[in-house]
């Protein structure tokens, strides 16, 4: 009878608590504040309840004295929407048998309302309750004041709110209660005095977020206490056990996502305190593209001397909404549909779902594509295909056949193997290569892998030889979503497990063939020692040829003499650049028309010429100037790039007024142009293979077409860096007038100074003059800094006359939104801190209107140039 009283009671105030912040505040408080007026009626109504009133009832609330047990009552939130107790995974549903026996138990809460068993906060979910006597298992609020499950006299969970033992110290508890609240969060909260409570919980399920976030719960930390509230996935669909995936703000303020085993940052997203493009605008106009999500969640960013964290709220509560970190690495928006009675998911982030590092586990190849994403290599079989069932894939695939590899008795460092290689191609190389620089050809590199037992795979490009030894982890199919790689690895398998289709090949030939085969090779030897005696004054490099995808022809290789005779002997000379000349040319068929680089001084010739080569051979963009061919002869190395007619954007965007027959470029045409340079530069920065820094964006190497489509020029001589952006130091000097603040003082750089030079083509766009001082019809150094249009720029948009900015060539005709957005994204490009510049795939979205953004500050270097008269400006 207490029960069932406490139960009416608790349901009856439940009608005048509110589903706001006020729920924080202490129910015991509320119930034990009641006026004997309201108890004694329903004391008196308690006299005709019927037998069931004390197991049936559900409260949200439970109090000191009171406990759940498994498969008996739970906690129900106040509008209904959530439940509190104990569940079983594997059942899918709430088991309400007591024949238990061998079943994992867990707490948590769920969705109450929806057919679809769905858990969005775990307790114990690294110590299931097992074994027998689970009737000796209960919820239940200790002594000390702490949430507690105990098992066989046993703690198994606590809430261990001893750090709030201050606070804490002087409370009675009999007047701590556990409170699911509407929001889906439980609360343990407590009355220190009838007449007073408490606005915040000692403790909160949200502070403690398992693999889901509600609307309402934040990522973040706090300062104060070093509280991290960061989200681990689960280990599989029956078991809510730590997964192998996380998800936090890291102390840099930016949302990490870590493969925690092993440890990498495979996707982070820079909060609003350290990137130029703020991020909740960003989610909003995401979300606000997709009519299913617009208008759903309300991101917020909050940062303060307290605490910084991530939070979204849910317009429509009657909707059921939440983000998870999926199984698989991927961060979802999840929604729930009455049409179709399921769990739709309207947005992922990475989008492709082999992005997160080893997803698939090791000696797998993931396809974003395909459904199911994951498959074991050729020759292996999943490890225990009861965990892929449910998702568990962290076992990977083991080989049908194991390899046969033995070690010399008289020798250890002498190996036998009959093993073989099958090729696997349009792949991501696998995780941790180990590179062997001695290597020089594909078969020595085969030979090194075979040499050691434990290697498993190899790789051969670029001259390069990789292997690897013991599993593969993250091997991704070229999906085309996030994954464009060419890349081919050579798997290592047991003879008898060689493919079919390498199997023809490998069976003996019959003699007449080996005759007819040896006759045809000692013609073609012949043949080749009459050509080299031929072409014996000739000294060529030996450097590889690399097919381009898409063309037939791939790279030529080019004689000096023919392009000394298709330039005219270098007679017409179409520009300069940091590391040569180009001139015009006309190839030996009449039609095709080239430009040919002549790479100056043989002392900064191979090296960079084979950088060169091997990246923009294999280079296919609409927005970057083609590689057509190349010669290396002797000290002549040359490149041979497709001509484009219209000449460099400096030619047409400084033209002198004066000009009668000078067209101006209009409006749309610059704006285009911005938006290509962009979208050619990210795809050097983001999604080549190697990470590649162009280190000198000027409108000298813009090239425009004869539809005034540009292409980016002179970008294979710059730095190279892997996907992770790692620092190096480089002897590369870019252009006065375009280089970053980082150049003057030596440091590293990184695709960040590509970011500068480009927010100063955009100033120049704008105005259609040079941004240089030496272009400026100044009087004298001490007027500089009033003219150098970057300072005009920042000061102009702060104020609101961006109009007054464009080129007065224009007469007007121009969007005035467009110049604004162009004017805002130049200036976060030319901040000083690196840090602060957004990167070129963020400043295509925004061009393309796909994003909001801020208006910047005013860079310190342009601050001090205006503080400061007569300062001249020298980067």
């Amino acid at each position: 009878m207490p029960i069932c009283l406490f139960t009416l009671l608790a349901l009856f105030h439940s009608m005048y608590t509110s589903a706001s912040s006020s729920e924080y505040q202490s129910r015991a408080h509320k119930l034990f504040s009641m006026s004997p007026l309201y108890i004694l009626p329903i004391g008196l109504l308690l006299l005709h309840v019927p037998h069931w009133c004390s197991s049936a009832a559900a409260s949200d609330t439970l109090t000191a004295g009171q406990s759940l047990a498994v498969g008996g009552s739970k906690l129900v939130s106040g509008n209904g929407k959530f439940a509190l107790g104990f569940f079983q995974p594997a059942a899918g549903t709430i088991s309400k048998s007591q024949n238990t026996s061998g079943s994992s138990w867990y707490l948590g809460i769920w969705f109450n309302k929806i057919p679809v068993f769905t858990v969005v906060w775990v307790a114990n979910r690294d110590q299931p309750i097992t074994g027998p006597s689970l009737n000796r298992t209960q919820l239940q609020i200790s002594s000390d004041g702490n949430l507690v499950i105990v098992h066989n006299d046993s703690v198994v969970w606590s809430t261990h709110i001893v750090n709030n033992r201050t606070r804490a110290s002087s409370i009675n508890t009999t007047a701590t209660a556990a409170v699911v609240l509407n929001s889906g969060n439980l609360a343990l909260t407590v009355t220190e005095s009838p007449s007073s409570s408490s606005d915040l919980p000692l403790w909160q399920s949200f502070d403690h977020p398992t693999d889901i976030v509600l609307p309402g719960a934040k990522v973040g930390r706090n300062k104060i206490t070093s509280l991290n509230r960061k989200g681990v996935s689960k280990k599989s669909l029956i078991d809510p056990g730590l997964g192998s995936y996380s998800v936090e703000l890291d102390t840099s303020g930016q949302v990490v996502l870590k493969r925690l085993n092993p440890s990498v940052v495979y996707w982070h997203w820079a909060s609003s305190k350290t990137s130029s493009l703020k991020l909740i605008p960003i989610l909003k106009s995401i979300l606000d593209m997709d009519p299913r999500t617009k208008g759903l969640i309300n991101p917020a960013y909050v940062d303060n001397d307290q605490e910084e964290y991530y939070m979204y709220t849910s317009p429509d509560e009657s909707s059921s909404t939440f983000v998870s970190l999926d199984i698989s690495g991927q961060i979802k928006l999840n929604v729930w549909s009455e049409a179709s009675q399921s769990w739709q998911t309207i947005y992922s982030q990475p989008a492709d779902a082999c992005t997160p590092a080893a997803t698939c586990g090791a000696f797998t190849v993931c396809n974003g594509t395909a459904q199911p994403f994951c498959d074991c290599m050729g020759s292996f079989s999943q490890k225990s295909p009861r965990d892929w069932m449910f998702n568990d894939r962290t076992g990977g695939c083991i080989r049908n056949t194991p390899l046969h590899c033995n070690t010399s008795s008289n020798n250890k460092n002498t190996t036998s193997s009959t093993d073989i290689f099958n090729p696997i191609a349009h792949i991501t190389l696998p995780y941790n290569p180990q590179s062997i620089d001695v290597v020089t050809t594909q078969s020595k590199c085969e030979e090194a892998c075979l040499s050691s037992c434990s290697c498993t795979a190899y790789s051969y490009s670029n001259s390069r030889c990789s292997v690897w030894h013991g599993e593969l982890l993250s091997v991704n199919r070229n999906d085309g979503i996030d994954n464009t790689s060419e890349d081919v690895l050579y798997l290592r398998l047991a003879a008898k497990d060689l493919p079919p289709s390498l199997m023809k090949n490998k069976r003996k030939p019959n003699v007449g063939a080996v005759t007819a085969a040896s006759i045809i090779g000692f013609g073609l030897i012949m043949l080749m020692v009459l050509l080299l005696i031929w072409r014996n004054r000739f000294k060529w490099c030996g450097l590889p040829l690399y097919s381009n995808e898409g063309s037939s022809a791939g790279i030529i290789a080019f004689r000096y003499t023919d392009l000394v005779r298709a330039t005219k002997n270098f007679s017409e000379k179409l520009g300069g650049g940091g590391f040569g000349s180009v001139y015009k040319g006309v190839l030996s068929d009449s039609k095709t028309t080239v430009a040919v680089k002549r790479l100056d001084g043989a002392n900064q010739g191979e090296k960079q010429f084979r950088a060169e080569v091997s990246s923009i051979g294999l280079i296919q963009h609409i927005n970057l100037v083609k590689l057509i061919g190349f010669c290396c002869e002797g000290h002549h190395r040359l490149l041979v790039y497709e001509h484009i007619f219209n000449g460099s954007l400096d030619s047409h965007l400084f033209k002198k007024s004066n000009n009668a027959d000078a067209a101006v470029l209009n409006w749309n045409t610059r704006y285009q142009i911005t938006l290509g340079v962009a979208r050619g530069l990210s795809y050097l920065h983001q999604s080549c293979r190697e990470c590649i820094i162009h280190c000198d964006v000027k409108p000298e190497n813009i090239l425009v077409d004869a539809s005034f489509a540009p292409k980016v020029a002179d970008f294979g001589l710059a730095a190279f860096v892997g996907r992770d952006f790692s620092r190096i130091l480089t002897t590369f000097r870019g252009t006065k007038g375009y280089l970053a603040p980082e150049w003057l003082t030596g440091v590293a750089i990184t695709p960040k100074i590509d970011v500068y030079g480009f927010g100063m083509v955009l100033m120049e766009i704008i105005s259609g003059s040079r941004n240089s001082p030496e272009t400026h019809n100044t009087s004298s150094s001490t007027s500089y800094h009033a003219e150098y249009f970057p300072v005009q720029a920042i000061n102009k948009l702060h104020g609101g006359d961006v109009k007054s900015l464009v080129d007065p060539r224009l007469h007007g005709d121009f969007n005035l939104e467009e110049a604004e957005r162009v004017c805002k994204v130049a200036c976060w490009c030319i901040q000083d801190n690196e840090f602060d510049r957004p990167t070129m795939g963020e400043v295509v979205r925004v061009l393309e209107g796909l994003q909001e953004i801020d208006v910047p500050p005013m860079p310190r270097l342009l601050a001090a140039i205006t503080a400061q008269p007569g300062a001249a400006y020298s980067v």
